[in-house]
């Protein structure tokens, strides 16, 4: 199964305690359908110190969520909108935003 969102896309958390935050995509999960988004879902972890350059203490990561928790940003509208996939004259594919016709 393909994702249809990508690592690097501009996304808009549509639900969840996040909810409304907009981030960049850092890694996509395939197997289990989730995404990280960078400054979304953060959970504390606590690192132990490793060496004088690595110090130990406690540190934000982000954490992943649902792909369906996440809409694509449309750059025209500034809001996380369902897309669509069009097919160009030279066989390409694009996608794009289903209310304004831009493309992501």
């Amino acid at each position: 199964m393909s994702m249809r969102i990508r690592k690097g896309d501009k996304v808009q958390v549509i639900a969840g305690k996040d909810k409304g935050k907009a981030g960049k995509v850092l890694k996509v999960l395939v197997s289990g359908n989730r995404v990280i988004v960078e400054g979304i879902a953060l959970v504390k972890k606590h690192l132990r110190k490793r060496s004088e350059s690595e110090p130990g203490g406690i540190k934000e990561i982000p954490s992943s969520v649902h792909i369906s928790n996440v809409a694509l940003l449309c750059p025209r509208c500034e809001r996380g909108r369902r897309f669509g996939i069009k097919i160009l004259k030279d066989k390409s594919k694009i996608r794009e935003c289903t209310k304004c016709h831009q493309p992501l």
